[in-house]
């Protein structure tokens, strides 16, 4: 059973920095990606961030050079670390793991796993 962990949301000003984990357990880390996604209060959960098995990464346009995405295979965990935080950064964030055997996630078919999501609050 596969196991997220998050850690290290909290509140900061507008242009400060904070580091999120996801620490994973139960399953072959990064079998077929992963990413942080983010749901502000009366909005869609949105993609924030992905990385890929193969390493490949992408981001929102609206934090691109501001956020980083990141891995640890061997400690199981994936960061997320942001710098240059707006007021429009504010969101539960998630991590996510698509678990899949290499033909599954070839085939598009993984099992989504989901963090329990961590609140960042950005202060102006």
């Amino acid at each position: 059973q596969v196991h997220l962990v998050q850690s290290g949301g909290g509140s900061v000003q507008a242009g400060g920095s904070l580091k999120l984990s996801c620490v994973t357990s139960g399953y072959v880390f990064n079998s077929c990606g992963m990413g942080w996604y983010r749901q502000a209060p009366g909005k869609a959960r949105e993609l924030v961030a992905t990385l890929s098995e193969s390493g490949s990464i992408t981001y929102a346009d609206s934090v691109k050079g501001r956020f980083t995405i990141s891995e640890d295979k061997a400690k199981s965990t994936l960061y997320l670390q942001m710098n240059r935080l707006r007021t429009e950064d504010t969101a539960v964030y998630y991590c996510l793991a698509d678990e899949a055997s290499p033909r599954d996630c070839a085939d598009g078919s993984p099992s989504v796993n989901w963090g329990q999501g961590t609140q960042v609050t950005v202060s102006s």
